[in-house]
């Protein structure tokens, strides 16, 4: 069986960047291009319309090459229950108002029964503290979490 991974747009962004001389960074692009070029493929992958903003944006040949990666990726739908979702990881405190496009991407990963949510988001996606509350909050909507997790954490042998 392969697993469904909803890409969020910090996966793309590290995976196409120029190499950062910030050593945070730095691990980062590795471990991101390690997963895409190792492991990806065991994987069934897709992202969203709020990926494909968010990756044309910026730098046109930066948001060229970021476009050019998910082209090819199917793009799950943003339903009602997304929307609403969305707005129940907001106004439930899982999510502080100022992040409602990562509570967009959360409920899309959640609503279309992603098994996993791959992010370099620490600050607002992949947190252990906001993790319960995502997750709670995905639960009192009726949909199943998904795992959110890094690149370092989504390695198989």
């Amino acid at each position: 069986m392969s697993y469904c991974v909803y890409i969020e747009t910090s996966i793309i962004s590290y995976l196409t960047a120029r190499p950062s001389n910030d050593i945070r960074s730095s691990a980062r692009q590795n471990s991101t291009l390690e997963w895409w070029a190792n492991y990806s493929s065991a994987f069934n992958l897709f992202v969203s319309e709020y990926v494909l903003a968010e990756a044309a944006g910026g730098n046109s040949d930066a948001a060229a090459k970021r476009l050019n990666v998910i082209n090819s990726l199917p793009i799950l739908e943003v339903t009602n229950k997304v929307r609403e979702l969305s707005q129940s990881l907001l106004h439930e405190g899982a999510l502080p108002e100022k992040a409602e496009i990562d509570s967009l991407h959360i409920a899309v990963a959640a609503a279309h029964g992603m098994d996993y949510l791959l992010t370099w988001n620490c600050k607002h996606i992949a947190n252990a503290i906001m993790r319960p509350k995502i997750e709670n909050a995905c639960v009192l909507s009726g949909c199943e979490p998904p795992i959110i997790c890094t690149p370092d954490e989504l390695m198989q042998e």
